[in-house]
């Protein structure tokens, strides 16, 4: 393990790990919603979003896959040092990380049960930029629709498709983070 793997957590976990967990759980009830993460200074290739939220949801007894460019050494030495997340095969994830292209496909992930619905993956998407445009979206925390800018849309609506169960979505660039519950009903042609 490298040194540089020890630093870039955060400095007041107690204040910045609340802080970011308020943001997260505000995107997640009110999709199409961007908000600001800091706190998190993770290693290159790593966006501080990303950063933020494993710092804040992940433990060591949360699964998680790293797909594509985030499955580096230094990105999994500071997730272990500052998460202890045991890094698993994409069929195992509880979170999943990495760019869209790298996640794909979907069928690898767990989407529940019907008895256990919420035994599913949930997707950290890192994107080059996020915009309140592109897709529309409707559903729970939607008053009427709202927009995000999603890499797709085909598989988000295949996903919606499948509710109660699927699989739960985060799309970060470097300090801001969205969500897309599988409750959430994309409709637009218009994307990314």
């Amino acid at each position: 393990m490298e040194l540089s793997a020890l630093s870039g957590g955060f400095d007041n976990a107690a204040h910045q790990s609340a802080t970011a967990f308020r943001a997260i759980m505000n995107v997640t009830a009110r999709p199409g919603v961007i908000e600001t993460v800091s706190g998190a200074m993770p290693p290159k290739g790593l966006s501080i979003a990303a950063g933020s939220l494993l710092l804040t949801l992940c433990d060591p007894e949360t699964k998680l896959y790293l797909a594509g460019g985030v499955d580096s050494q230094p990105i999994r030495d500071w997730l272990t040092f500052h998460t202890g997340a045991p890094l698993v095969p994409a069929a195992q994830a509880d979170f999943a990380l990495g760019a869209w292209e790298e996640l794909l496909p979907l069928t690898q992930y767990a989407i529940g049960t019907d008895q256990y619905p919420d035994r599913s993956a949930t997707l950290i998407v890192e994107m080059p930029e996020l915009s309140q445009s592109g897709a529309t979206l409707t559903g729970p925390g939607i008053k009427d629709s709202a927009q995000l800018s999603l890499p797709s849309l085909e598989p988000f609506q295949l996903n919606a498709a499948l509710f109660p169960l699927g699989c739960d979505f985060f799309f970060t660039a470097g300090d801001k983070i969205a969500a897309l519950p599988r409750t959430t009903k994309p409709e637009s042609v218009t994307c990314m």
